[in-house]
């Protein structure tokens, strides 16, 4: 593709080459016509007598209906009946013109003319040429890009390490791969599409792998940037096709990575391709039916910006969350990078200081400290080689989160008092840690004022206990604040549940601030559970609803 697109342009630099050579050599005809034509200036049989009576001619020339006047100052020309003819021819010098500078012009003009025709002509013919360029271009992509063809995956969960919650979500979906028929014959329906949703570097891709190879179905592998197209059509056919080679080979696998990249919501900045690929993908998605054997699973790390029409029921029925790996899974994610390295490693201790580290970190960490082990002279791998190339990693990857101690403890009392709080108030949540929030997705139609005010508290406990406890604001509350804020705008417009029917401008403010009231007063007489709710996120760095429950039961 890239080979036809450099002789494209090669092509067409000559041929722009050719327009500026046309385009010069029509402005010279341009000059040289307006050079050559008749310039002599018209003037009167007065004029003339002047020249004549003031001896100023040098010569005359006889030119059709005109005598042309030939002076030091320049030429002239007069209708020959306008003077005395034989006066002036008796005592200057006469030339007779013969018609061929007529001719000159008439041929300077059909040259001009034929000039342009020309470059119209050949602009035209460029333009044709550039479209079948283009269409032959095109359709050389298409068979390029468009050759689907099935991956084997060899990858399997043995491969990927600390998933244990996702594994079980996926275990009945490997199953149903590999036995359709059992399905089949209890009616069974299991979901079109599994949607992945997690922060970059989780593996989320590993994993689409880990569940083809384990089922030993083929893998369709498609990225969501490779569906955009310039022209428009292209997607939606890419798609269309992707479907169909993934029916020819039932039960099989469509992976869709990046699907944000085609699955945007449709909204006010509108892009006539990316929506006829949406619309295709959600026609095809509604195409096949639960037994076709066709699983689609798709990965995104911006699930808030995806259609609604493809989170609907029916299609991405089923969504797995993967968060950033807690202290056990880098522990198991380190003991898989290590296996085959020569080492001496407390794994221990490095899952420790890797707070935040997703597992393509922990990936890149393990490989880091191998290359320096090696560096150093050695033939086995450290712990001291992990804390030597631990702020190279992170220098070379902005979005990894790591603590010095003092923002553990900090966090731990942030993220500590958002769990307390939540338990506290029934508001369900399966599991806080110190670097994420997993509250329970709202799935019911009608919820009530409290339900509400209670979230807004969850949401609000972290920045106020630490407030609280430190007399300072931290920055780690500005994500959580807004989400307040967005509940709380909800709750007095959307919702209608304000004091009053006609919302005043402080009514907002006025909410916020009985909430956060009510809140201070509720840590105070929870400051010794939040001890031991921070105290148990540093040692565990997660802390599940049932945990937190035991910890307040034994404490009050």
């Amino acid at each position: 593709m890239a080979t036809v697109r450099n002789y494209s342009i090669k092509t067409l630099n000559k041929k722009n080459l050719r327009i500026i050579v046309g385009l010069i050599l029509l402005l010279v005809l341009l000059l040289s016509f307006a050079v050559l034509r008749d310039t002599d200036t018209l003037i009167s049989h007065k004029q003339a007598n002047t020249l004549y009576v003031k001896n100023k001619i040098e010569k005359l020339i006889v030119d059709g209906e005109y005598i042309r006047i030939v002076t030091p100052q320049g030429h002239y020309k007069v209708y020959k009946d306008a003077i005395n003819k034989k006066a002036f021819f008796s005592k200057y010098p006469v030339e007779v013109k013969t018609d061929t500078s007529h001719l000159y012009d008439l041929l300077s003009l059909l040259v001009l003319v034929g000039a342009f025709l020309y470059l119209f002509k050949f602009l035209k013919e460029n333009r044709l040429q550039q479209i079948r360029q283009i269409e032959r271009a095109s359709a050389g992509s298409e068979r390029e890009e468009g050759h689907i063809q099935p991956m084997t995956s060899h990858v399997t969960f043995k491969d990927v390490a600390g998933i244990k919650d996702v594994k079980e979500e996926l275990e009945e979906i490997i199953d149903f791969l590999r036995e359709p028929q059992k399905y089949r014959e209890l009616d069974i329906r299991l979901p079109k599409g599994v949607l992945l949703v997690g922060p970059p570097g989780v593996g989320k891709t590993l994993i689409a792998k880990a569940v083809a190879g384990e089922a030993g179905v083929p893998f369709f592998y498609q990225s969501g940037a490779s569906f955009v197209h310039i022209y428009v059509g292209m997607g939606a056919k890419r798609v269309s096709e992707l479907f169909q080679k993934a029916k020819q080979h039932a039960p099989s696998i469509v992976f869709i990575d990046e699907i944000d990249a085609v699955g945007k919501s449709r909204g006010e900045l509108r892009n006539d391709e990316r929506e006829a690929t949406l619309n295709q993908l959600l026609t095809e998605m509604d195409g096949f039916e639960e037994s076709s054997g066709v699983i689609v699973i798709g990965a995104t790390n911006k699930i808030d910006v995806l259609d609604e029409a493809l989170l609907r029921a029916g299609r991405f029925d089923r969504r797995i969350h993967i968060s950033l790996p807690d202290l056990e899974d880098r522990k198991k994610t380190l003991e898989l990078y290590l296996a085959h390295k020569p080492n001496n490693v407390d794994v221990e201790h490095v899952a420790r200081m890797t707070v935040g580290f997703s597992s393509a970190a922990l990936d890149t960490l393990t490989n880091e400290a191998a290359i320096f082990a090696m560096r150093e002279g050695r033939s086995v791998v450290e712990t001291s080689d992990f804390e030597a190339v631990k702020e190279k990693v992170l220098l070379g990857k902005r979005k990894i989160l790591s603590f010095t101690d003092e923002e553990r403890h900090i966090q731990a009392v942030y993220q500590g008092a958002k769990a307390l709080i939540a338990t506290w108030l029934d508001v369900e949540f399966e599991k806080i840690g110190i670097v994420n929030t997993r509250l329970a997705i709202q799935e019911h139609e009608i919820l009530s004022r409290s339900a509400l005010l209670n979230r807004i508290k969850v949401y609000l406990a972290g920045s106020i206990a630490t407030q609280m406890r430190y007399n300072e604001q931290f920055t780690n509350a500005s994500h959580d604040i807004h989400q307040a804020k967005e509940l709380v705008r909800k709750v007095v417009y959307e919702y209608a549940m304000g004091e009053n029917f006609i919302v005043t401008p402080t009514e907002e403010e006025t909410l916020l601030k009985d909430v956060v009231s009510e809140l201070k007063a509720l840590l105070k007489t929870l400051e010794r559970a939040l001890d031991e709710v921070s105290a148990y996120l540093l040692e565990h760095e997660n802390i599940t609803h049932e945990a937190c429950r035991k910890i307040l039961l034994e404490i009050f």
